[in-house]
């Protein structure tokens, strides 16, 4: 059973950095695009960043851009999330995704319920 398994969130003070790891277990993940969402209240969840699996494309939101990188590592069947200058309003449950489509569902309103597969949410609170 594929499983996406994420890790790396925590408490961080305002300025500082976290990274975020989602590794995917079982068999052999098949996908065009994975990253990040995040939960927005009384929203669907947002969009933060996308790799796609075909060119290495990136997508960032614009209230993350300058501030976060997403990179993977392929022998590791990893992607990460190297978060920078974490804000207050950064704050929120981080989940790892992936689907069959493209980085474009990053972008679209309701994209998020293309997806395939989704971690379990990790938990980042920036705050002094």
């Amino acid at each position: 059973q594929v499983q996406l398994v994420e890790s790396g969130g925590g408490l961080v003070q305002p300025g500082g950095s976290l990274r975020l790891s989602c590794t995917a277990s079982g068999f052999t993940l098949d996908y065009n695009a994975i990253g990040w969402f995040r939960e927005v209240p009384g929203k669907d969840r947002e969009g933060v960043s996308c790799i796609s699996s075909s060119d290495g494309s990136t997508y960032y939101a614009d209230s993350v851009k300058g501030r976060f990188a997403i990179s993977r590592d392929n022998a590791k069947k990893t992607v990460y999330l190297q978060m920078n200058d974490l804000k207050p309003e950064d704050t929120t449950v981080y989940f790892c995704a992936a689907t069959a489509e493209g980085c474009y569902q990053w972008v679209v309103p309701g994209g998020y319920y293309g997806m395939d597969y989704w971690g379990a949410g990790t938990l980042v609170t920036v705050s002094s």
